[in-house]
């Protein structure tokens, strides 16, 4: 087997340094060249299971980069393996990476980044000098870098945090595109409180059905959309094939690698002293096969609610007491998978708490889930677009004056 080494790369600046150029987010990453074959490159990957995305690098030019998720699930295929495994790892390669010169400064970066699309936040990006390849950064530091910015330049502020957003929604945009693809009668509404928010959803289709989630971390703005970052990084590297039909196994994976991302193990503080965050996520998985009408969910603090024709209540499936992530929940804490069949034209609904804590009306009282409900019974007969403009407005109007609280997510369609 040929060999893989790493790249060696000065090492990244103190956490009182200013990061500016693309070269300050250089990080040591494997790298793979194209007389490798497929199983050397499963082999790195096992290796070294931190890693998203591998460079192919040709002599000192780089050439493309290889997802992991998008590697691993093409060899799950039947055959896959068998064929491709002693040929070059470049039939797996996406051929055009996002290359920056070293010298690129964060902000032109982001935009290249928000141009390129989700494969940047997901794959990261290859950093050159000329032609010459130095090394690979990673969409999340990044988005840790335009904070840095931020903190001290008032003006970037804004700026950043609408580079942000604009990351945010690309980030988010495959997944509409796969729901407008895979589902008939359907709505997705995700509304942040500010220009950021902490909540985002997730979309994968796939032969025999599809994985759906809606997820609402800790915080809103510029923190909830960091936490976003973790969160949807986390269950890019998780979810595959057999991951996705096992929602409530998938939130106890999630739990484990926050937890140990976040350091939230122990007490409340670590030993270097410095404090413990206590974050983490709501969220609703559900892995659904339309045409066998079955549906497994598994709930981290988040409900769904089902109506189905003829029926005169909606039903609500409430989800586990735990969230995930958080320092009260134990790593080996197991949510609970719910399934059930579908009956002819179910409408299906999932929302982060956004609709249902949003205090308003005379009394200043939450929206609440009754009054959820009721909404989802009087208009489940008409489309579902339909459904999300009557659910919205009786939301604002509810809403009046008050301050919003939350993000909001909302989503719905019809089996």
């Amino acid at each position: 087997m040929t060999s893989h080494s790493a790249v060696e790369i000065s090492p990244k600046p103190s956490a009182h340094a200013r990061p500016g150029f693309a070269k300050d987010l250089l990080i040591n990453a494997p790298v793979a060249n194209p007389d490798q074959t497929t199983e050397e490159v499963l082999q790195i990957f096992t290796d070294h299971a931190g890693v998203a995305a591998l460079p192919v690098v040709e002599g000192r030019l780089p050439i493309g980069l290889i997802n992991r998720n998008m590697f691993m699930d093409n060899l799950a295929k039947p055959f896959r393996r068998e064929i491709f495994a002693r040929k070059s790892c470049i039939a797996f390669m996406d051929k055009s990476p996002l290359l920056v010169d070293q010298h690129t400064t964060l902000q032109d970066l982001s935009f290249m980044a928000v141009q390129a699309g989700s494969k940047a936040l997901n794959d990261g990006f290859i950093v050159t000098d000329g032609d010459d390849y130095l090394g690979i950064g990673t969409g999340f530091d990044l988005m840790r870098a335009l904070s840095s910015l931020q903190a001290h330049k008032n003006r970037l502020v804004m700026e950043s945090i609408d580079y942000a957003s604009l990351i945010q929604k690309s980030y988010l945009r495959p997944f509409k595109q796969q729901m407008k693809a895979a589902l008939g009668d359907h709505f997705i509404h995700w509304a942040p409180r500010d220009v950021v928010g902490g909540d985002f959803y997730h979309f994968a289709q796939h032969a025999d059905g599809f994985f759906a989630a809606v997820i609402d971390c800790t915080g809103h703005g510029v923190p909830g959309a960091f936490m976003t970052m973790i969160m949807a990084s986390t269950l890019d590297h998780l979810l595959d094939q057999d991951s996705c039909r096992d929602p409530a196994g998938l939130l106890g994976r999630m739990n484990v690698t926050v937890k140990e991302t976040l350091g939230q193990f122990g007490g409340a503080a670590r030993e270097d002293n410095e404090l413990q965050t206590d974050d983490g996520m709501d969220a609703a998985f559900l892995w659904c096969e339309p045409q066998r009408r079955r549906l497994v969910y598994a709930g981290a603090r988040t409900p769904l609610y089902i109506s189905a024709a003829g029926e005169e209540e909606v039903l609500q499936l409430d989800g586990d007491r735990k969230g995930v992530g958080y320092r009260d929940t134990p790593p080996d804490y197991g949510w609970t998978n719910q399934e059930m069949r579908l009956a002819e034209d179910c409408c299906v609904y999932a929302t982060s708490d956004g609709i249902v804590d949003q205090i308003g009306g005379e009394r200043r009282i939450a929206f609440g889930k009754k009054r959820l409900k009721q909404l989802i019974q009087t208009h489940r007969g008409q489309p579902m677009a339909r459904q999300e403009a009557a659910i919205i407005q009786a939301f604002h109007q509810y809403q009046g004056q008050e301050e919003r609280r939350d993000d909001v997510t909302l989503l719905g369609f019809r089996v």
